[in-house]
């Protein structure tokens, strides 16, 4: 019996336990339903934090995407648990190359020169199919000779991308409860970043010789920025050279609850 389905059940038996109480009389005037709502999410928690104690790998999959004829790329990705490290290590014949943990759902379509790619997660959403310690990591490159377009699409997640030998001309983030390291491209022109979080932490890396605009929107977020390289105009921070710089970066973040820290 799996670890996941051994949650469930403790959590069935116990909420069908305080319904069989409060039936006969033992609850007294206590409303059972207000009870069974904190107990789901305190199970929940306690099993999320065992996973930092009990963390183990899963069943890894090697995946590789050739490139073919393509000269550009659009991947989409969805990732529910875990971490994801995203490098420039694919070789020149691949657009991607990695390993991921629990597998890989892969669909793919060419349009002329243009391979556009949907990358998910195998299996049952989290956390239905998933139990404390298991290590959901994608661990991949991406090919640093053609143009790119990333959109991920994060829940629960660690995430470190490092675009510097990239060719990404567009990256959208749309994460949950995450932490991001984010490496912006050294040599891709013009790069847009569009970022959209929840509860996150989000660093992002702008390289040296890369002019950026910044925009952050946030409830309850905060945000750090090196203002000696991004000068500070109302609620946008910019190079001096933005407008003439030959690699710049149009960076643009709107958070719920967390930090943002550009450097």
């Amino acid at each position: 019996m799996s670890r996941g389905n051994i949650f469930w059940g403790i959590v069935l038996l116990l909420g069908g336990a305080l319904l069989l109480l409060d039936n006969l009389g033992y609850l007294g005037n206590i409303e059972v339903w207000t009870l069974i709502w904190p107990l789901f999410l305190i199970a929940l928690g306690v099993w999320i934090l065992l996973g930092a104690f009990l963390r183990r790998n899963v069943k890894s999959e090697h995946v590789v995407i050739p490139l073919e004829s393509a000269q550009s790329a659009r991947l989409r990705l969805q990732h529910g648990a875990g971490r994801i490290m995203l490098s420039s290590s694919a070789s020149s014949a691949n657009l991607m190359e990695g390993d991921f943990g629990g597998g890989l759902d892969v669909s793919k379509r060419q349009s002329g020169s243009l391979l556009e790619v949907k990358m998910k997660m195998s299996g049952t959403i989290f956390p239905f199919d998933w139990s404390p310690g298991q290590s959901l990591d994608w661990v991949f490159g991406l090919n640093q000779d053609i143009p790119l377009i990333l959109e991920l699409e994060t829940g629960a997640s660690d995430n470190t991308l490092d675009l510097t030998a990239l060719q990404v001309s567009e990256i959208k983030l749309k994460s949950g409860a995450s932490s991001t390291n984010l490496t912006l491209p050294a040599n891709a022109g013009r790069t847009r970043v569009n970022i959209e979080a929840g509860a996150a932490s989000v660093k992002i890396t702008v390289p040296e010789g890369v002019a950026a605009r910044i925009r952050s929107k946030g409830g309850l977020s905060s945000i750090n920025v090196n203002q000696q390289r991004f000068t500070k105009s109302g609620d946008l921070y910019q190079s001096g050279d933005y407008d003439t710089a030959r690699n710049q970066a149009d960076i643009d973040i709107q958070m719920g609850v967390g930090s943002v820290e550009v450097r």
